[in-house]
């Protein structure tokens, strides 16, 4: 069976940077599971993809726009330290979910002052040309629903976070 629109797809696979740095692997997990077709992993490593079979080994570079987009300075800003409220500790790396006029963001805090913290809204990816070396370990058919909730879904039935290859699915637990 070939990856197409779907379909459900499980791929190892090792993610490194234009400096051959490792930013992400399945190495020793299970491997990343995910409705073809629905958006649920970045649009180039997707494009890849299609039309592979299980056993499949694929190498691909994504460019930003077909990754994580372009970084945009205008997404770094300094906010008063009040806008964090009752956190006690601020640290660089702490993520939150912020509103802002397109809407709900979620920003990386980048540096903390005394009466002002730098956020960053880009993803930590933006800007970046990502490398991916996938195997593809299956491919099935997508249940109903499934197709109809636009993610994978596990044996055990309802919903829950967990990883995938730039960014997160909703999956059964």
């Amino acid at each position: 069976m070939q990856v197409a629109k779907g379909k459900v797809v499980s791929i190892h696979y090792t993610l490194r940077n234009d400096a051959g740095e490792v930013l992400d692997t399945s190495e020793g997990r299970e491997p990343l599971a995910y409705l073809h077709g629905n958006g649920n992993i970045i649009k180039g490593l997707e494009n890849a993809l299609d039309g592979h079979a299980a056993g499949d080994n694929v190498n691909v570079t994504v460019q930003p726009e077909d990754g994580y987009g372009e970084r945009h300075e205008a997404l770094v800003q300094q906010v008063p330290r009040t806008a964090f409220g009752e956190v006690a500790e601020l640290a660089p790396g702490m993520r939150f979910r912020a509103q802002g006029p397109q809407g709900e963001q979620v920003v990386m805090v980048t540096e903390v002052g005394e009466q002002e913290v730098t956020v960053d809204g880009n993803h930590p990816l933006a800007g970046e040309t990502l490398a991916f070396e996938v195997e593809v370990s299956e491919v099935r058919e997508a249940t109903e629903e499934e197709i109809a909730h636009g993610h994978v879904h596990t044996a055990g039935g309802g919903h829950g976070w967990r990883r995938r290859a730039g960014g997160h699915e909703c999956a059964a637990v």
